[in-house]
């Protein structure tokens, strides 16, 4: 049993600060953090007062926030992560932010004497539920081997990738191919149902082929079924995008496709569909078509 430090108590971070406390850790929070859920306190939530303090107070500090901006607040802004610091404490960062970036938040807070170790999920809503998480983990082999224990709890396909920055780098390439996939199903189903096939059997059919796919299974059968609540958010996934384009252009990469399914996001968010699942990226292309998929 340990304390274990916990800033991002969200949709995601809820359900994996959770499976922590279920193993026996107690989860210790900071006032920085959104208000949680009964269930947390119900099972023990501490809080301290800042971020400072919360490193002060445990060895091990897991971030789970929206994007780049908020995790360097918590770790460098007013009452820092970092100014809690001190050798032989770890900060987890397992936000979706940043590669650039979080190589120099790394540096930072090694500069202190702790480690640092980047472990991005992808899973959504419902593998934080399940614990069954993909994490992709960039740091050093003991740091990593540190955090693994922990990780167990919250996912199942857990990979060292490199060091600091490459889980970074891994989750944005995983956010191009779910987002070209979801663009690339929802094409096909909108050009089979304007052609007059049933939508539902395409789909069906197409399962048992080469086409087959997580994303046509999942996302397919939502396009269908018309089931828009939001697993991961159109919003989510164009700030993901966002880093993968930003990055491209630091690194002088075109990457020409991942462009335009930013495109047909944003052409969703300007009608108001930003809160949406990814899936709801069909309804773009089915406004261009005058045609919905069901």
């Amino acid at each position: 049993m340990a304390h274990i430090g916990f800033i991002g108590l969200g949709i995601m971070g809820t359900p994996m600060a959770r499976h922590l406390q279920d193993a026996g850790h107690i989860v210790v929070t900071s006032k920085f953090s959104i208000p949680p859920r009964q269930e947390l306190l119900d099972n023990g939530l501490q809080f301290v007062e800042t971020p400072e303090a919360l490193a002060e107070t445990v060895d091990t500090i897991i971030l789970m926030l929206p994007d780049t901006p908020e995790v360097k607040d918590v770790l460098f802004g007013e009452n820092g992560v970092a100014y809690g610091l001190s050798k032989g404490k770890l900060v987890i960062d397992m936000s979706s932010i940043s590669p650039i970036e979080t190589k120099e938040f790394a540096r930072k807070v090694r500069e202190t004497g702790a480690e640092y170790v980047d472990a991005p999920v992808s899973g959504g809503e419902v593998g934080a539920k399940n614990a069954s998480l993909s994490i992709m983990a960039g740091g050093s082999e003991a740091s990593f081997e540190r955090a693994l224990p922990l990780f167990q709890l919250m996912g199942k396909n857990i990979t060292l990738v490199g060091d600091c920055g490459d889980g970074q780098v891994t989750k944005v390439a995983n956010q191009i191919i779910v987002a070209l996939t979801i663009e690339a199903v929802s094409e096909a189903l909108v050009f089979a149902s304007k052609a007059g096939a049933d939508p539902a059997r395409v789909r069906s059919a197409l399962m048992g082929g080469f086409a087959s796919s997580r994303i046509l299974e999942v996302h397919g059968e939502r396009m269908v079924k018309r089931t828009f609540e939001p697993g991961f958010r159109i919003s989510l996934h164009q700030k993901d995008l966002n880093l993968a384009l930003q990055g491209a252009k630091a690194l002088g990469v075109s990457l020409p496709n991942t462009a335009a399914t930013q495109e047909l996001f944003n052409q969703c968010a300007a009608n108001g569909d930003s809160g949406l699942d990814h899936s709801g990226l069909v309804k773009a292309l089915e406004r261009m078509a005058n045609h919905p998929v069901a």
